[in-house]
């Protein structure tokens, strides 16, 4: 079938994208489902850092590719061996397939799935196929799922059966990824107790949900930190108890001051080396510090090896917020209709997909938390 997409057609591409246009509009074909795969209607697709470091070159990439991974839609096709879903089914993207069987998803940590991970690394379906051509060419799939597009095939491992009728799909995309991330960086991956601390390095999408996150789980004290002075203030009314310009001077400093000498926990979601410094200098003496941001893979850090050993500090990465999506996407959704996870607030507006690379320059500026695709 032909459906209409956004191609990344080289990386790296240089700012401000409205001009040099990385993401061209074309019709591209899509190949019907296989056996273990399912054509999904598009709703909506959430932009995302992640989406923004293959174009600027951070995270290299195959191109041709469509990007987006942070999606929601409509069942259209299921394939031949698929009995669990059925067309009308709507359905949240997950943008780390799992296969079930290695040792990782054994363990019950599907996020470090290591099929999953080679095929998004290579750019096709788990199956090994790629359902995308145009030009004469096959084209890349991003993390398995390619939802800058009005349609696509995916893997039955890479979608969520959701009941969500009432929630709009501006709102849904965000379970995919923003949510799955920011919220299960702190339920799952750090296990926040009420009446903890927690400092959120970085309120980008993410880092907000990561906010919500907090407040849900009861933390009495939430420090929120970024550049942007207007992020600090919608991080202030979603429950922030402090924040602090991250250009402040001896920002470290009185922030363990203010909170008896550090946090519990302080979880980084900016994607940047000095972040993660910051976030550690947070973290009181047998806390932890969690990062879940993807820094550049040429990003390094120190840390005192001493530290490690006579504070008893933590130091997790988080992927995928830790996530075991079938179960955790439901949990989120219910989480938001009672009230505990107000993810609307995160929506900072809607595009169309023509508008898909001014977009890009919002959020590559800051002056974003999450924009999403709408598809009719």
């Amino acid at each position: 079938m032909k459906i209409r997409a956004a191609v990344l057609k080289s990386s790296p591409a240089v700012a401000p994208f409205a001009e040099s246009r990385p993401l061209v509009i074309e019709d591209l074909e899509l190949d019907p489902p296989g056996p273990e795969e399912v054509l999904v209607k598009i709703g909506a697709a959430g932009l995302c850092h992640s989406d923004l470091s293959v174009i600027n070159g951070n995270r290299p990439r195959p191109v041709p590719m469509v990007l987006g991974h942070e999606a929601a839609g409509t069942v259209v096709q299921v394939g031949s061996a698929i009995r669990d879903l059925t067309a009308g089914d709507r359905v949240v993207m997950t943008f780390q397939p799992t296969c079930g069987a290695c040792l990782p998803c054994a363990e019950g940590r599907p996020a470090l799935c290591i099929p999953g991970a080679e095929a998004n690394g290579k750019g096709i379906l788990m199956s090994g196929a790629m359902r995308l051509h145009g030009g004469g060419h096959d084209v890349h799939h991003h993390c398995g799922v390619s939802a800058y597009a009005d349609h696509a095939v995916v893997s039955r491992h890479s979608v969520v059966k959701v009941d969500a009728d009432d929630i709009p799909f501006a709102e849904l995309a965000l379970f995919g990824c923003a949510v799955q991330t920011g919220v299960g960086a702190v339920l799952n991956t750090c296990r926040v107790q009420p009446g903890q601390s927690v400092a959120i390095v970085g309120l980008g999408g993410v880092g907000l949900a990561a906010l919500l996150g907090a407040v849900a789980a009861g933390a009495t004290e939430i420090v929120a930190i970024d550049l942007s002075d207007d992020k600090l203030a919608l991080a202030r009314d979603l429950g922030a108890t402090r924040v602090f310009n991250a250009a402040e001077e001896g920002i470290v400093e009185r922030i363990r001051a203010e909170t008896g000498g550090g946090v519990d926990h302080a979880v980084e979601l900016a994607g940047a080396a000095p972040a993660f410094h910051l976030a550690y200098g947070l973290t009181r003496r047998g806390g932890q510090t969690v990062t879940a941001g993807l820094a550049s893979p040429t990003a390094e850090f120190r840390i005192p090896a001493v530290n490690i050993v006579a504070d008893e500090r933590v130091v997790k990465g988080s992927y995928m917020g830790s996530c075991v999506p079938q179960r955790d996407i439901p949990r989120f959704i219910r989480m938001y209709r009672a009230g505990l996870l107000p993810v609307d607030r995160l929506l900072t507006r809607t595009l169309t997909l023509d508008q898909i690379n001014e977009g890009f320059d919002m959020l590559d500026r800051g002056e974003a938390i999450r924009q999403v695709v709408l598809f009719d």
